[in-house]
């Protein structure tokens, strides 16, 4: 077996950034999965209806018991495809210290 020589030049140095997607930037597949899946809701929005009230509501049959909570986890699914989650945003005053807020009060005799 051939012994390979390392290559010094090869590979990044730590903290060093060689190509790749910019920071922030959404990989293509979970785009197109998102893009599929909102138009998969808007095309069957009526549909939808009616398949989450069989669910919450049950269908009458042994099988089809009335399951809200189902029908609730459901719609939460879906809507974390369907719209973008929300990064907490934390909020400081100067230097990273409290907020401050000042409130003025007018007072005028009419």
């Amino acid at each position: 077996m051939a012994s390979r020589k390392s290559n010094p030049n090869r590979g990044s140095k730590p903290g060093e950034r060689r190509g790749g997607r910019a920071p922030g930037t959404p990989n293509r597949v979970t785009t197109e999965f998102r893009e599929t899946v909102r138009r998969l809701l808007e095309d069957n929005a009526e549909n939808f209806g009616r398949w989450l009230t069989l669910v919450a509501e049950g269908d009458g049959t042994e099988n089809g018991k009335p399951d809200p909570a189902k029908a609730l986890s459901l719609i939460t699914g879906l809507a974390e495809y369907a719209a973008p989650k929300l990064n907490r945003t934390e909020v400081s005053g100067p230097n990273g210290g409290p907020v401050q807020t000042v409130s003025k009060v007018v007072l005028t005799s009419d």
